[in-house]
């Protein structure tokens, strides 16, 4: 037990450096929890299910606004496994699998892949500061709890028009709120882009009432596309060409994973995270050379034109 302690201790210790050391709008920090109301009952457009605040975020029994719309959820999917880690799948990935930006699309992925994911992370190979609730949950499901939810989200298919990026020099205001998103400031006004990527909720009601069809706008500095593409296409003499291993559309092949369409903030994530050594084991092994000579502003414009194209 004491052992136990202290290394988890050690895990928390290097998941702080980390913190420190990497930009909060692409690792928000988790804000305090929020304070919900568990009477007034909310509606989206589209859908005739009724939720509160508090049914909205409870994590063992998360919304399904339209369960027309995707096969019949798994338990694990829908309620989740063990308390109190393994929260159920679709409070962050949606029944849908496309997920929110601090969270991974699984919509697309291979069950093969899912499941290589979920042992990286039960085994260290996957470790950054944003990971600590999937490492939580792979450490108490079950080899079936996993294969079930790797089997729904394989049969998915990603949402085109979730994701848009837009070039831009100034950004609105934004804070961190619920979820870790990025939300606009109530009271306004605009700050410099600079090198940054800026994810907000199309819609932020919407989006905290996690209504699938609302998409989110990454905000990329001018110049990101262009830049991305040539890297992308070309490996811009840095880097190897997307396509080699991802497919000439960039949806994956085989168990090599579709990157088009993704969340931006997440694309630079993944991209530093197997240069810095926080993803490693598997097929990243072959990412080792492809990511150690890019920048962070190549990093940053990859991803922008990654996620600018269609899922």
């Amino acid at each position: 037990m004491k052992a136990l302690i202290v290394l988890s201790s050690i895990l928390m210790m290097g998941f702080a450096a980390q913190a420190a050391d990497r930009p909060d709008w692409a690792y928000p920090p988790t804000p305090p929890p929020k304070q919900r109301d568990d009477v007034k009952a909310h509606k989206i457009p589209g859908s005739e299910k009724q939720y509160t605040e508090v049914a909205v975020n409870d994590g063992f029994n998360p919304p399904d606004w339209f369960p027309n719309e995707h096969p019949p959820m798994p338990r694990v999917v829908a309620n989740g496994g063990p308390r109190p880690a393994a929260t159920a799948c679709a409070l962050c990935h949606l029944p849908t699998g496309d997920g929110h930006p601090e969270s991974a699309s699984l919509s697309g992925l291979t069950e093969n892949y899912i499941i290589a994911q979920m042992n990286a992370f039960k085994t260290g190979q996957r470790n950054n500061v944003r990971a600590v609730a999937m490492i939580n949950m792979a450490k108490v499901l079950s080899d079936e709890d996993i294969k079930e939810a790797a089997r729904y989200f394989a049969a998915l298919k990603p949402r085109a028009g979730y994701v848009k990026v837009v070039e831009t020099t100034t950004v609105p205001k934004t804070f961190i709120g619920p979820g870790a998103m990025r939300f606009v400031e109530p009271n306004g006004g605009s700050e410099p882009l600079a090198n940054r990527i800026i994810n907000i909720p199309e819609n932020a009601e919407l989006a905290e009432l996690r209504d699938p069809r609302s998409g989110f706008i990454d905000h990329v500095p001018p110049g990101s596309l262009k830049r991305g593409e040539e890297l992308a296409t070309t490996g811009g003499g840095k880097t190897t060409r997307c396509g080699v291993c991802h497919g000439p559309d960039l949806k994956g092949l085989a168990d090599i994973p579709p990157i088009a369409g993704r969340h931006a903030t997440y694309l630079y994530r993944q991209l530093r995270d197997m240069q810095e050594g926080a993803r490693k084991g598997g097929q990243t092994v072959l990412m080792a050379g492809v990511v150690a000579q890019l920048s962070d502003d190549d990093m940053i414009a990859l991803s922008a034109y990654l996620a600018s194209r269609a899922p």
